[in-house]
């Protein structure tokens, strides 16, 4: 069986790969089979992977409770951060902050020849790193090479000024270009040979941006399905991305219109969705 991915190019169908995300999800082995097999029985050749997503999440909605749905849909919702980037930059902050190291978004610094502004500035007593956060809207949208080498340049523009004296005595500088979709193989080819980090959607195996998210615990606002899109916007003017802020301080909601039994129903799945007791 064929399916046709977001870049229209086509593939054999991956049960394990589809069984495995439901499982990371948080959906029971018995629950995720079962969808599993309901997806299959639907499929006819050619289906996009965007219809088996849509499809495996309604079925989550019907047969899990809301945050293991959330938990599935976090690509979708770390897409619905947009059409501003800097929602995005602020979660990575965040997650970077979990992590223990003292973080600046959004920041000029004075190379040798011209200045920069840094998306992402993230240091403790012995490193210092220096995040470019490329957001897109479209998940087929991929970061290109010409990012890699401006990063590259803005890097060695930097160091010529000692970093603007932010790197700690004796510690180390590390470049990171973060997307919340891909890279193009050229893209990866050109920072691997310069020693840049790249993290992106699925990219390294290990350590790529969905793994950040989940391993910090820190899943962003847009993750609620119990808070409309409108509500969302509101929030991220007022500078709030993490559907923690709201499980912490329920009284966030007010401010985004948000009261009656409502409040109660965002609350419940802010709390099961972020683990908050």
């Amino acid at each position: 069986m064929l399916v046709i991915k977001l870049d229209g190019t086509q593939e054999p169908f991956d049960p394990e790969k589809l069984l495995h995300s439901l499982q990371n999800a948080g959906a029971e082995p018995s629950v995720a089979e079962g969808i599993l097999k309901q997806i299959q029985g639907e499929m006819k050749d050619g289906v996009t992977t965007s219809h088996i997503y849509r499809r495996a999440r309604e079925l989550l909605r019907k047969h899990t409770d809301h945050p293991v749905a959330a938990r599935y849909s976090l690509r979708r919702a770390v897409l619905d951060m947009g059409p501003s980037g800097y929602p995005f930059e602020k979660l990575l902050g965040e997650v970077f902050r979990k992590r223990g190291y003292q973080v600046e978004v959004g920041k000029m610094l004075k190379g040798k020849c011209v200045d920069h502004e840094v998306d992402v500035i993230a240091r403790n007593d012995t490193e210092l790193i220096l995040g470019e956060a490329k957001f897109h809207n479209n998940q087929s949208f991929k970061t290109d090479v010409k990012v890699a080498l401006y990063i590259h340049a803005r890097m060695l523009d930097l160091e010529a000024n000692d970093f603007d004296g932010l790197c700690p005595v004796g510690g180390k500088t590390h470049s990171y270009l973060i997307t919340n979709t891909k890279f193009t193989d050229a893209a990866i080819a050109y920072g691997t040979c310069v020693g840049l980090t790249m993290i992106g959607w699925g990219y390294p195996h290990k350590g790529n941006v969905e793994d950040l998210i989940e391993e910090a615990g820190l899943h962003p606002l847009s993750c609620l399905t119990t808070v409309s899109r409108k509500e969302k916007e509101i929030f991220y003017q007022q500078g709030i991305v993490l559907c923690r802020a709201v499980a912490d301080n329920p009284n966030l909601l007010e401010s985004a219109g948000i009261t009656g039994k409502k409040v109660d129903e965002v609350i419940a799945e802010a709390n099961r969705l972020c683990g908050v007791a």
